[in-house]
């Protein structure tokens, strides 16, 4: 029986970046299901002041749906979704950037759900807090700051984090750029920043949210190396890979490698579907 996947998005994203790597595993044969977080998709607040012209007084001020939404919500949310999708067989959870923690969170909780996670470039805390490994070496080449350039209203006073993704500031473009999907066109880049949501919600997990290893350290895990990642370099996702092998020794990731920046495997998606399709090889089970 063919597995399906379950695709968890990074922060600021949504199932709609999804698009076309389901239409590669779609032509492969394989039935994915993209996820939207709550707070994110058509879930998500998008003002009028966000609009052009914009408002930027609105837009630093103006309430959003994601304020107060938790790890912990986002973690119920997904196991609902996990338990549908397991009444059809086995289930491959993909998660991409912040996504990890979310993904990290379900199989804590229910590992019963999930036959082998995927992550990609993606947050999978086991000795620290995500925000306690931004103080880390490993992550002294990313520029914090290039986010924060357009960052719109005070976090601790709108209960959420907002960017103005819409801003047309060349220095936060070229440092979104940079960060993301430097190996891309100016085009693929803006098309894809298009695709990004205004409004994040602020928690990313505690300590008692890191990679349990009675529970998620049960699941067959996949780390998918991205290797030209300047927001989480590979130094970091090494770093992850060590620490999870350490927690679980007997169960250690099975360690693959895609060239490109961290949005790229989602532009050119083809590469990223076929070694997927080897990993659903992996997870069939006899119908």
């Amino acid at each position: 029986m063919q597995p399906t996947f379950v695709l968890v998005h990074g922060a600021f994203a949504n199932s709609f970046s999804f698009a076309p790597l389901q239409a590669e595993l779609g032509l492969l044969g394989h039935r994915s299901v993209a996820v939207d977080l709550p707070g994110h998709g058509f879930g998500a607040t998008y003002l009028r002041s966000y609009q052009a012209p914009q408002d930027l007084g609105d837009l630093s001020t103006a309430p959003g749906s994601i304020k107060g939404v938790t790890l912990a919500d986002n973690a119920a949310h997904l196991i609902g979704i996990l338990e549908r999708a397991k009444e059809n067989g086995p289930v491959i959870l993909v998660s991409h950037s912040r996504g990890g923690v979310t993904a990290t969170a379900a199989a804590n909780a229910r590992p019963d759900l999930i036959d082998r996670l995927v992550y990609v470039s993606a947050w999978c805390p086991v000795d620290l807090t995500v925000g306690d490994y931004y103080a880390e070496p490993e992550m002294a080449t990313v520029d914090i700051t290039s986010v924060a350039r357009a960052m719109a209203g005070n976090p601790a006073e709108l209960g959420l984090l907002r960017v103005n993704f819409r801003t047309a500031d060349p220095d936060a473009l070229a440092g979104w750029k940079a960060a993301f999907l430097a190996d891309g066109t100016d085009e693929e880049f803006l098309t894809f920043l298009n695709t990004f949501q205004p409004d994040e919600n602020l928690d990313a997990g505690t300590s008692a949210d890191r990679a349990q290893a009675a529970t998620w350290g049960t699941i067959p895990r996949t780390f998918v190396r991205l290797a030209g990642d300047a927001s989480l370099p590979l130094a970091l996702q090494d770093r992850l890979i060590r620490e999870g092998d350490a927690l679980t020794p007997d169960n250690p990731y099975d360690v693959r490698t895609l060239e490109g920046s961290h949005l790229k495997w989602l532009t050119d998606p083809a590469p990223a579907a076929r070694l997927l399709a080897e990993l659903a090889a992996l997870t069939a089970r006899p119908a």
